[in-house]
């Protein structure tokens, strides 16, 4: 799980301009619940992650990292029950909430094996969908074996920390 959680905050800090080192340095970090709110030294913005294991699915591992700026959003959503072929390969899917749709033919780009990254235009609407959901579906055209839902309870008092992270960013 850690593996999961530190290529995670890796992949989150692409809107970052300073090179990645080897050793992640924490500047601020809190908790909400389970998710993990830092701003890492080597990162230009703040991070929101969350990992867990699902019973229901094998005890296999899940992680969502979200940061953002005041142009983008970028989701980094990790599974080891994927096993995508090309890094790089662009995926479309539909991104909606428990209750709410997002996005349709939102933009995904594969980043390894289980990770794919998805960077979108910031949009406050769409922070507020996420802040009010429970979970997150991604559905991927043309391939219900690899869609996924992912459980993000408490995903608003989440997004408040970041902001107050990213407020508060030295």
């Amino acid at each position: 799980m850690k593996r999961f959680l530190l290529a995670a905050g890796v992949l989150a800090g692409a809107l970052s301009a300073v090179a990645l080192t080897a050793r992640p340095v924490q500047a601020q970090q809190s908790k909400v619940g389970d998710w993990n709110i830092e701003k890492r030294t080597q990162d230009a913005h703040c991070n929101a992650s969350r990992g867990y294991k699902d019973k229901e699915d094998e005890n296999r591992d899940y992680v969502i990292v979200i940061t953002y700026s005041e142009k983008a959003i970028v989701m980094v959503m990790i599974y080891d029950g994927w096993e995508w072929d090309k890094v790089g390969e662009i995926l479309r899917a539909d991104v909606g909430t428990d209750d709410a749709d997002i996005m349709k033919k939102a933009k995904w780009e594969v980043m390894d094996k289980t990770t794919v990254r998805g960077i979108f235009e910031y949009d406050q609407s769409m922070m507020d969908r996420l802040s009010k959901a429970k979970r997150l579906s991604v559905d991927f055209e043309d391939d219900d074996d690899d869609s996924i839902e992912m459980q993000i309870p408490r995903a608003g008092e989440a997004l408040a920390a970041l902001k107050f992270c990213e407020e508060n960013r030295k």
